[in-house]
């Protein structure tokens, strides 16, 4: 870890510098060592705030995108996290520092292991493992308290916002006709409220 020490604290001040003001969340950025999860090349670029590939034609997100979406979910130490898109799972690990429990879906089962083999690593013991199609959510533990998507939807499945439970944060991209945004929804006891976030740029769900 130390040999990441400066470029890692150089992140944080750059996600103090851009909106993150959430001490948990910095918290969570501090404690979690992003270059676990990214492939052994680009170990040294893992502290930029860049998406690096990881195979699949996925990726790992930015970090600066990644600590606001976690912002955003508003979590605590009681919420029940539904994480549709594994990944590399470093945005799982910081789900799983912040939240009680992460439910974490992933379609490819090769993603799936070597984020379970880390995270063990890391003893983030509060996460539940899926191979599948998270478009369906996961109601065996529904409702959730939180559900986060990190690719991108043409429109969020009202299967999720039914696992959502009420006065729940569900965030996502969302695909529109030439960009995509990120979208909160709070879901309320007699609505459904939608905020746009910000321009972004995730593979899209599949």
């Amino acid at each position: 870890m130390n040999s990441f020490k400066d470029s890692r604290e150089k992140l944080i001040r750059f996600l103090r510098d851009n909106g993150i003001t959430d001490n948990k969340v910095i918290e969570a950025f501090e404690k979690i060592p992003r270059h676990f999860f990214v492939p052994e090349v680009l170990k040294f670029d893992a502290y930029k705030n860049s998406a690096l590939p990881l195979g699949f034609g996925q990726t790992i997100s930015q970090p600066l995108t990644v600590a606001m979406m976690t912002q955003e979910l508003e979590l605590d130490e009681n919420h029940s996290v539904l994480e549709i898109g594994t990944g590399s799972g470093f945005q799982t690990a910081i789900l799983a520092y912040l939240a009680d429990r992460v439910f974490t879906i992933e379609r490819f089962k090769d993603f799936t292991v070597r984020a379970r083999k880390i995270h063990e690593k890391l003893n983030l013991m509060n996460i539940v493992y899926r191979i599948g199609d998270g478009s369906y959510g996961w109601a065996q533990f529904a409702p959730f308290d939180r559900i986060i998507a990190t690719a991108a939807f043409d429109n969020i499945p009202e299967i999720l916002i039914k696992q959502l439970k009420i006065n729940g944060i569900l965030i996502s991209p969302i695909k529109s006709k030439s960009s995509q945004f990120i979208l909160k929804i709070k879901k309320l006891e007699d609505k459904i409220e939608e905020e746009f976030l910000k321009e972004c740029n995730f593979v899209e769900i599949i």
